[in-house]
């Protein structure tokens, strides 16, 4: 029985994913020429939706990826190169529009901050683990009277023990 329940919990995962995980490209959209539909789904795969953030715009279902994806099409028709159909959506919408921004001076610090996060993250634990090395390396100061307690007790007198 749990057997039986198991497997079909792994039947319906599986089948979950596989639908999540096709394009969201309807018939209606996809071109007659099989060599342009396949350039349209390879920028698609190279387009953000620009609501949806994480996902291609050839994996989305939000209108405006469908308008992209319906874009992409009308200039590959008309016969823009695939540098110039994402040069056209760049200057429209900013590198954002691009899953994997340009490496320029307005992009370093996307490129390069998980970096500095990583270095600053280093930074900070070994100046802890120092200091708390050195801070474990030299003895604590007694006080006055701790001092004159140590005293009583190495030279063997009674004295207040009550610490």
């Amino acid at each position: 029985m749990i057997r039986r329940a198991l497997v079909a919990l792994l039947l319906a995962c599986t089948l979950a994913h596989a639908a999540a995980s096709r394009a969201a490209t309807s018939p209606d959209e996809i071109l007659p020429d099989p060599a342009l539909e396949a350039r349209a789904r390879a920028l698609g795969k190279e387009l953000r939706c620009l609501v949806c953030q994480n996902q291609s715009i050839d994996d989305s279902d939000a209108p405006l990826a469908k308008d992209l994806r319906r874009v992409v099409r009308e200039r590959l028709v008309a016969g823009d190169s695939d540098a110039a159909i994402k040069r056209h959506l760049v200057e429209r919408y900013g590198d954002f529009v691009l899953l994997e921004p340009p490496f320029k001076p307005a992009t370093w610090l996307l490129w390069g901050g998980p970096l500095l996060v990583v270095l600053a993250g280093g930074a900070l634990a070994a100046a802890f683990l120092r200091r708390r090395a050195v801070a474990l390396a030299e003895p604590a100061e007694l006080d006055p009277a701790e001092k004159r307690a140590l005293e009583a007790l190495l030279a063997g007198e009674p004295g207040d023990r009550s610490r």
